[in-house]
This record gives structure tokens, C-alpha cells and sequence, in this order.
């Protein structure tokens, strides 16, 4: 596929897909918005796609909604209606992230407000450039600090004292909080920002296809689990399912024969 916002780039089982609106600092247009959103539904059927790098060219991950275009409907009949269909446009590209199977690495330097800080937040690992900064950004613009998922996520990652400070205010998070909170997982120069994501998806690719998608199930699934039985009952499922493929048996006899083995998602 062409994107007219996105830049998609191939590295073997890995997708590197850019936010590629440099000239506006990578605002989230209505247009962008799509774009992600119409790229990660695509995934849900596309085997060949093992893990996906997000990043952003320019000197910004994302600057937030993009104020200049229809993202706010103009005042007048139907503007509620018109404008919950636009927040579900954004809405939208959030669930679908969380929804593909396949690890989302993000990779985010520079300033990742609002709508960037959502798409960060979205991904399945984050590392950080020591320069970037995050910020949920639509409280400062008279709206709720809680948007694109961020009232949900930001809690499950850093604890609910540490993201109401920042959705309450909009204050920024430098890198280096970032790490301590568990926000980001590694600072890591802006120039071997993409290297360093490459090595962790070379990491995740050493692990079967199926196990490595419903690893990533797993997890999303078990963060919201009502007990520990719940998610023993989820894990129980998804070992029996595992067990039974010829990956694993080629697995168990790679590890034997000490060699790599060689997976064919079956």
C-alpha cells in the first residue's frame, strides 16, 4: 500500500512504519489517523508481518491532533454528531494498534504530545531518544486529560498516582522519569534509536509465530484478568493450542540439536 502520511519500510518479518509529516511536526490529521488505523487493521491477516517498528521522521515523534485541519467541527446543527464520528476516527487507531497481533516497538524522540503520547502509549514497548518528551496535551487545550485510550493505558504502565499527576495537569515526562516509571524501557541515542528496535525484533523473532502472537493476546488479555485463576484458565488454553504445532516440535528439536530453528507457522 501508498500512504500519503506514512512511510513503510521492509526488514525481513519486520515492518518500519514512519509518521512522515515532518513539515508539520507529525500533528495527527483526521488523515494520518486513518492511515494508521486502516494499516494495523490490515495486520490482523497478514502472517508475513512478524513485528512492526513505529517511529517519525523530523525532529518530532508527533505533535498532537492537528489544529489547522477538521480534527474540531466547526460550530453548528449536527456538530455533536459529526464530532463523535471524528473522535471515533482517532479513537479507532488506538484499538486498532492493541487489537493486531503482532509487537508494536516504538521509537519516539523529540516531543510525542497528545495524540503522539497516545501512539506511544499504544505500543507494545517504548524506547525513548534522550531529547523525547511526552505529555497528555488535551487537557491543556480546554478538553479531558483522558483521550485515545491514554485513561487506560497510562495507569496500567506507571501506576495511578504517577499518571494522574499527568493527565490531571498535561505536564510533560522527560526520558529519563519515563525510565524510572517504567514508561519507556530503554534511553537510547536518537541516532541508534532504529538499531536498537531492529535488535529487539530480531529478539522477538526468535520465538514461533503463533507463540509470539499469542504471547502479545496474552498479555493484553491478562492485564484485565478478575483473578489469578483467569488468567491460569488463559494461559492453560493457550499452552494446549502451542503444544500442538509443528513449530514447537521444531523447536524442542532445534534446541536438542543445538541449532536455530527454522519456524513455518504451522
Amino acid at each position: 500500500m501508498t500512504y500519503a502520511t506514512l512511510k513503510l519500510e521492509r526488514e525481513g518479518a519486520v515492518e518500519i512504519l514512519s509518521l512522515n509529516r515532518p513539515e508539520a511536526l507529525n500533528a495527527l490529521s483526521p488523515e494520518m489517523a486513518r492511515e494508521i488505523a486502516a494499516y494495523f487493521e490490515a495486520l490482523r491477516t497478514r502472517l508475513d508481518v512478524r513485528v512492526v517498528i513505529l517511529r517519525a521522521e523530523g525532529r518530532h515523534f508527533c505533535a498532537g491532533a492537528d489544529l489547522g485541519t477538521n480534527a474540531f467541527v466547526e460550530p453548528g446543527p449536527g456538530r455533536a454528531q459529526s464530532q463523535m464520528a471524528m473522535q471515533k476516527v482517532y479513537s479507532g487507531v488506538v484499538r486498532a494498534m492493541r487489537s493486531c497481533p503482532q509487537p508494536i516497538i516504538a521509537l519516539v524522540h523529540g516531543a510525542a504530545c497528545g495524540g503522539g503520547f497516545s501512539l506511544a502509549l499504544a505500543c507494545d514497548v517504548r524506547y525513548a531518544s534522550p531529547d523525547a518528551r511526552m505529555n497528555a496535551a488535551y487537557i491543556r487545550v480546554g478538553l479531558g486529560g483522558c483521550d485515545m485510550g491514554a485513561g487506560y493505558l497510562l495507569p496500567r504502565l506507571v501506576g495511578l498516582s504517577s499518571a494522574s499527576e499527568f493527565l490531571l495537569s498535561g505536564r510533560f515526562v522527560e526520558a529519563e522519569r519515563a525510565l524510572r516509571m517504567g514508561l519507556v524501557s530503554e534511553i537510547v541515542p536518537a541516532d541508534q534509536l532504529l538499531e536498537a528496535g531492529l535488535a529487539l525484533a530480531a529478539d522477538m523473532l526468535k520465538a514461533a509465530p503463533m507463540g509470539l502472537r499469542m504471547t502479545k493476546e496474552s498479555i493484553s488479555t491478562e492485564i484485565d484478568a478478575p483473578s489469578l485463576e483467569a488468567a491460569l484458565a488463559f494461559e492453560d488454553r493457550q499452552q494446549v493450542i502451542l503444544i500442538d504445532t509443528e513449530d514447537h516440535r521444531e523447536a524442542v528439536s532445534a534446541f536438542r540439536e543445538k541449532r536455530s530453528p527454522v519456524y513455518r507457522d504451522a
